[in-house]
């Protein structure tokens, strides 16, 4: 499964490492079956009220009680509609920050340093920061945001060298990648670096164990 569950014990985010020996160790005790490149073209409904999921390519997953669809999110921008807000028409990220995350394009590993500069909007001192300042893209990472704030911090003390001074060292080790990444694997995807991407996107399904003797 490649590096499906990340960089493990060598991860350079322990946490990380740690959620995805779990998650191996589930799969390795049969509790989670994987079906990799599954890409649902039908949801079909039986005479028992199970679902059955139909992919692209023929394949068929039944006697399915519940799926869980994990599109990501958009961020609630409604309370900030008095506000002077320039935002990328299909990211609904800062006009300057959108090029540097599109996950039609970059990985978390990839996204380029940036601050206050690429976060600032046309309303004076106002910037979104973390999450919301991704908009639609599912690439963030919690040390993005750490230094997205100290960037902006700086900036709105007057310290315009310290604001543009982006420093950001993003771990080597894990899995991240954005949809685009999924689609289409990078050469190098099979390295295990933070920037590879599995081979495709992968359907877990989860089962309790059979109590069969």
């Amino acid at each position: 499964m490649g590096n499906t569950f990340g960089g493990g014990e060598a991860d350079q985010l322990p946490a990380r490492g740690a959620l995805g020996l779990r998650a191996k160790e589930a799969v390795d005790a049969g509790l989670v079956h994987v079906v990799a490149g599954f890409r649902t073209e039908a949801v079909e409904r039986d005479e028992h009220g199970l679902l059955a999921l139909r992919s692209l390519d023929g394949r068929t997953i039944e006697a399915v009680d519940k799926v869980v669809v994990v599109t990501g999110f958009r961020p609630d921008l409604s309370w900030l509609s008095e506000l002077r807000l320039e935002l990328d028409a299909t990211l609904q990220a800062p006009i300057a920050l959108a090029p540097l995350i599109d996950p039609n394009v970059h990985s978390c590993g990839t996204v380029y340093p940036h601050g206050a500069k690429e976060l600032a909007h046309p309303e004076p001192n106002v910037y979104l920061a973390g999450m919301k300042s991704y908009g639609r893209a599912p690439t963030f990472l919690a040390m993005t945001g750490y230094e997205q704030v100290r960037s902006i911090a700086a900036a709105l003390a007057g310290d315009h060298e310290a604001a543009d001074r982006v420093e950001l060292v993003l771990a080597e080790t894990g899995v991240c990648g954005g949809a685009g990444l999924f689609d289409e694997p990078a050469a190098d995807a099979s390295s295990g670096g933070c920037c590879g991407a599995p081979a495709g996107p992968e359907l877990i399904s989860l089962s309790a164990p059979s109590t069969d003797r």
